[in-house]
């Protein structure tokens, strides 16, 4: 296999409490288990030698490989084609979506000849605890036990397996129309074995597992121009999210550089409130209100809880289950991704002040509330007490959006988002007749608008810009007029738009922020944020510059990889970079499919 694969050349498969990428060549690079945020079992991705992986697939490779998801499902179809046959291997893990979360997480591999012979073999390197615990193996014909501290697996396979060191391997010779199943099964150390392994069970399952995702997209009220890149985005959005709470990470994967080589590599696998709380519109303009109302729970349980640092109400990230605890720490004995060191496990930016999250976190009650349960007595109560606190606590510099790691500003995005706080909460207060103190709220809202427009403007760039005093243009800053702070065809906010498509946007690409001019504390570059350029398609859309917006959309779609899926951004070469996939953007591609249609349906004759 090549030593590190392209990060885009890589399905998702998953089960609602965990997930794992299969390469286009059949090797499964990472997983972790029991959780999305759990120490990896299979971790190639990040150390090629030393990380683990499972590979299933034609023992003699030279052929033409192609991948594709089953239509409106999770299962990751793999084909193989050769001038002595065609095989397939599809990918996926049985859905557990019920309310409890459990420990028991199955990978299941099945492999066929669709034509001709096709040779298969298998080598099973499972490496726990990101590589740093031993395991001693169990072999029996057809099922290997891993036992490792913490945890113990299972793989059965329909073809004998044979020891290597610690490690299995096996092969098969599949002829037209036949098949064989390999299953690896994760569970607590004295977990019970799984039940024998058919084929045809197996088979069961995976159609079971289509028919539960089939029927689930069904339910999209969507019927807009971009269906099928819509669909798969929320399928993705779904994929990433935690069942048990209804807490989606940001991705999938940890470690994962935004320049190779570099060092922005962070831990991805965690719930940022930030993303969480603008994925509640973008459920909801799809119509999958369970999905969004059951993360507003998670939000009202994490403001009821108060366990921000510095006694802050909030802070902007935890582990899936609420968990404020998330020490970084650097996993040394990986190389990393294309030796892109180091490669950190947590997240040492959960302790940052970002003031945006609590705007944020009032758009998402609002949205949610339209069509989910109201807030009782007591919830109401945490809500106004939060902003009580933010109308004396909002006028501080923070870290901002992007987690710099070079130092507190007044930045103008973190301002803006604190002013939604205010808008959302009185909104709130209105419209379901709850006490509040209006006076406060009213006043600090008009407050942070005049001194966004007075000290957040820069007149020689005729735009709003990253922080006060300074020059530099922000993309963030393209969510202003979705909230409502300014109107999104209001002369100050157009020259603004202009001034971004000047010197952020390379074609339909556009750049976060310049960290040259603007030094953030890291070293290196990075490539543009796919997720800015949905913001931007947005923001273009608002605007009434529908052909630019469309241009630019469609014109972004080719930057997906081969199964519709983006990483965090697009590199110099348009290679895809960061953490795979990223759920921010593909909740930005909704919200900006859903504006861009709402638009051209207006105009349309």
């Amino acid at each position: 296999m090549d030593r590190y694969p392209p990060i885009a050349d890589h399905g998702l498969v998953g089960d609602l409490q965990t997930a794992a990428l299969v390469t286009s060549q059949g090797v499964i690079d990472w997983f972790a288990a029991p959780r999305f945020d759990s120490p990896s079992i299979f971790a190639a991705l990040l150390d090629h030698d030393g990380g683990g992986y499972f590979r299933l697939a034609p023992e003699h490779p030279e052929g033409t490989w192609k991948q594709l998801y089953y239509p409106d499902s999770a299962a990751v179809v793999t084909r193989f084609m050769s001038p002595d046959g065609v095989g397939e291997i599809i990918d996926h893990m049985p859905v557990q979506s019920g309310p409890t979360a459990t420990d028991r997480h199955r990978l299941v591999r099945v492999v066929r000849s669709v034509r001709g012979t096709v040779r298969y073999s298998l080598e099973c390197r499972p490496r726990f605890d990101y590589a740093r615990a031993t395991h001693e193996l169990d072999l029996a014909p057809r099922t290997a036990t891993f036992r490792a501290p913490g945890m113990t697996a299972y793989l059965q396979s329909s073809f004998p397996l044979e020891r290597d060191g610690q490690d299995v391997r096996g092969a098969i010779t599949l002829n037209d129309g036949e098949s064989a199943a390999v299953v690896f099964t994760v569970c607590a150390p004295g977990g019970e074995a799984p039940p024998p392994l058919t084929t045809e069970r197996i088979t069961e399952e995976l159609w079971e597992d289509i028919g539960f995702w089939q029927k689930w997209v069904r339910t999209s009220r969507y019927r807009g121009r971009w269906s099928e890149i819509v669909h798969r985005s929320a399928i993705t959005l779904k994929l990433l999210t935690y069942a048990p709470t209804g807490a989606p990470v940001a991705a999938a994967t940890m470690g994962l550089p935004e320049q190779v080589g570099g060092e922005r590599n962070w831990d991805y696998r965690y719930t940022w409130v930030r993303d969480g709380s603008l994925s509640v519109r973008a459920l909801l303009d799809l119509g999958f209100v369970e999905e969004a109302t059951h993360f507003t729970h998670w939000l009202g349980d994490r403001l009821a809880a108060h366990e921000g640092p510095d006694d802050e109400p909030l802070q902007i990230m935890y582990r899936v289950d609420g968990d404020p605890h998330l020490t970084e720490e650097i996993l040394d004995h990986f190389e990393g991704y294309r030796g892109s060191f180091p490669v950190r496990a947590g997240n040492a930016a959960s302790d940052q002040l970002q003031l945006d999250i609590y705007g944020e976190a009032l758009y998402a009650l609002a949205e949610g509330r339209q069509v989910g349960e109201r807030a009782g007595y007591h919830g109401w109560k945490g809500l106004a007490a939060t902003l009580d606190w933010l109308a004396d606590s909002w006028d501080r510099p923070d870290e901002g959006i992007w987690e710099t790691r070079g130092g507190r500003k007044d930045f103008t995005y973190s301002r803006v988002m604190c002013w939604a706080a205010f808008d959302r909460g009185l909104k709130l207060a209105h419209d379901f007749s709850r006490p509040a103190n209006t006076a406060l709220w009213t006043r600090a809202r008009d407050d942070i608008l005049e001194q966004v427009m007075e000290r957040g403007w820069n007149e020689k760039e005729q735009a709003l810009v990253q922080h006060y005093g300074g020059d530099v243009l922000d993309a963030s800053l393209l969510l202003a007029p979705r909230v409502g702070f300014l109107s999104p065809r209001s002369p100050g906010w157009l020259n603004t738009l202009d001034a971004m498509d000047r010197v952020l946007v390379s074609d339909s690409l556009v750049y976060r922020y310049d960290p040259q001019a603007s030094p953030d504390g890291l070293r290196g570059c990075e490539g543009t944020f796919s997720l800015c350029t949905f913001l931007y398609v947005d923001a273009l859309a608002r605007a009434g510059r529908l052909p630019q917006a469309r241009y630019t959309f469609e014109k972004m779609q080719t930057y997906a990889n081969h199964v519709g899926l983006f990483a965090e951004e697009i590199g110099p070469s348009g290679e895809q970079l960061g953490n795979f996939p990223q759920a921010f953007t593909h909740l930005s591609l909704i919200t900006a499919a859903t504006t861009l249609d709402e638009a051209l349906d207006r105009v349309a004759p």
